[in-house]
């Protein structure tokens, strides 16, 4: 296939690249798969992982460019070594002071899946929130409680703000928000920012309790962290939840 023929098919619907410019990275084996940040940042993948499988979809990876934060924080969950031990949500827990009954700031999903085969296996999906680029959370407050950390880009809730009208919960692709009684407003995940990384932490509870190395979360501005160089490994399939909804992640899956 040509250059043209894998323009056509990996970059259908973006706009706001030159041609010429998509075919630079095409010739270097990349394919634009979106537009990160509103355009300051590409999105790119290799070209063979961009044509893979249709069970997996294409990720938005963000590549070195400019961020509007001091910090990018993020996090891949490399969910196929994941073996349901829980041990993340009871650090969440214990961390975070979350209530028993919600599960901790995080979900386990459980999905039967056939390998390529012809195997059975039954793999866990860890879903928390996903701090987008783009939040619709942040979109639809009304009383502005939930914003974007201006220093880390963490999507953080002021409880004196919330009113508890749980728009932000409807607007939520990943069903990451609860109502807390005991604050009396919405909670969520927020990468452990008060509880861990203003106290010198580098790792979130849930990343710093795996057993079975499922998470590494990290600044995406540093080039020599370890979530860096999994996002930019070109042979790494990486993909995120709900790309259509326009969100833009920063929470990434690979089947390590």
């Amino acid at each position: 296939m040509n250059i043209k023929e894998l323009e056509k098919e990996t970059n259908e619907g973006v706009h706001t690249l030159p041609s010429e410019e998509r075919r630079k990275f095409l010739t270097m084996g990349l394919a634009v798969t979106g537009v990160f940040l509103g355009g300051t940042v590409l999105s790119l993948v290799s070209v063979k992982n961009a044509r893979g499988g249709a069970r997996v979809d294409t990720s938005i990876i963000p590549v070195e460019g400019k961020y509007p934060y001091p910090k990018h924080y993020s996090m891949v969950m490399r969910q196929n070594h994941c073996v349901d031990c829980e041990k993340c949500m009871d650090a969440c827990r214990e961390t975070n002071h979350v209530p028993k009954g919600h599960g901790a700031w995080r979900t386990m999903i459980q999905e039967r899946i056939t390998t390529i085969d012809g195997v059975e296996k039954q793999e866990f999906r860890p879903i928390l929130c996903n701090h987008c680029n783009r939040p619709p959370c942040v979109r639809v407050c009304p009383t502005k409680a939930t914003t974007k950390d201006p220093e880390t880009g963490i999507v953080i809730m002021d409880y004196d703000k919330c009113i508890g009208c749980k728009t932000c919960m409807a607007a939520c692709p990943y069903n990451a928000r609860y109502f807390s009684h005991d604050k009396y407003a919405i909670d969520k995940c927020n990468f452990c920012l008060d509880t861990r990384l203003k106290k010198g932490e580098k790792e979130t509870a849930c990343a710093a309790a795996c057993p079975a190395d499922v998470r590494v979360f990290g600044d995406l501005k540093d080039t020599s962290s370890e979530i860096y160089a999994v996002l930019h490994e070109p042979d790494n399939k990486i993909w995120v939840l709900r790309p259509e909804t326009g969100a833009l992640p920063n929470v990434f899956y690979t089947n390590a």
